[in-house]
């Protein structure tokens, strides 16, 4: 089939697009952005199945977008050409590589999750910025992380700029999303050792046992953990600051301890 050729930016598919940057919008219809070559090829390689694909070759950068506008097609994927301003009116990356897609939103629950006998998570609380909480799974991606559970979220998983800066892995991360007091709960039923990192802590975070089942659990970049983290988490722990700032940026401190966790659990 030859796909539907899109100029003009009053055409309602490209108003569209622009609605569902926003959050309310997205949830409404039930589905999300996802823009990049790397992004949806991770979509696909993780049969996510993507609903459309809008494309446009005045702006592709390399060589395999062909092969992957295909891939998507021969997924089901309803394909549209858009002329370099017409994309360049529904991208939201500065420099866009000419390729968005809609995808479906999915929800999973923690008893969805399948874990390890030795399980290794990543508990998240109210991270308000996108690039933030992307980064974070990026991370725990990288560590090796069974899944990440975004308690209390400010913002959602399915914000464009958390699938950015996730660089797509939140196709391959598990994730899900709930509210503390039923996280803890599920953590404590399942015999997952709860860690949370609190400048106020006396146990440094490199002296702490982060073998066995764990859980590490991080706080919003404003305030930290709440008072229900702190009170409730097995062990607080800290990462030692040697000068004026009082605190790491949440995904840098995120990343410090998850590999801290890593190197212990590879012995």
């Amino acid at each position: 089939m030859v796909p539907e050729k899109i100029s003009s930016l009053q055409n309602p598919r490209i108003k569209e697009l622009v609605r569902l940057r926003d959050r309310r919008p997205r949830d409404e219809a039930g589905v999300f952005l996802v823009e990049g070559y790397r992004e949806i090829r991770r979509a696909l390689e993780k049969q996510v199945p993507l609903r459309e694909l809008y494309f446009a070759p005045d702006w592709f950068l390399g060589e395999n977008e062909s092969a992957l506008i295909e891939q998507a097609r021969a997924a089901g994927a309803q394909l549209f050409e858009l002329t370099k301003d017409a994309f360049a009116k529904v991208a939201y990356r500065e420099r866009p590589d000419g390729l968005l897609a809609v995808a479906p939103q999915w929800k999973r629950a923690l008893d969805d999750l399948s874990l390890p006998a030795i399980p290794f998570l990543l508990v998240v609380e109210a991270i308000e910025k996108p690039g933030n909480l992307g980064t974070i799974l990026r991370s725990a991606d990288a560590a090796g992380c069974n899944a990440v559970i975004v308690c209390d979220p400010v913002t959602d998983l399915f914000n464009p700029n958390v699938v950015r800066a996730s660089t797509g892995v939140l196709f391959s991360v598990p994730c899900v999303v709930g509210e503390s007091a039923g996280v803890l709960a599920w953590l404590r039923d399942k015999k997952i050792r709860t860690v949370a990192t609190t400048p106020a802590a006396k146990a440094l975070y490199s002296n702490a046992d982060l073998r066995g089942p764990l859980a590490i659990v991080m706080g919003s970049e404003q305030y930290g953990l709440s008072e229900f983290w702190l009170k409730n988490a097995d062990l607080p722990v800290r990462i030692p600051m040697a000068g004026q700032a009082d605190s790491l940026n949440v995904a840098m401190a995120t990343i410090i301890t998850l590999f801290e966790a890593v190197r212990q659990r590879g012995k």
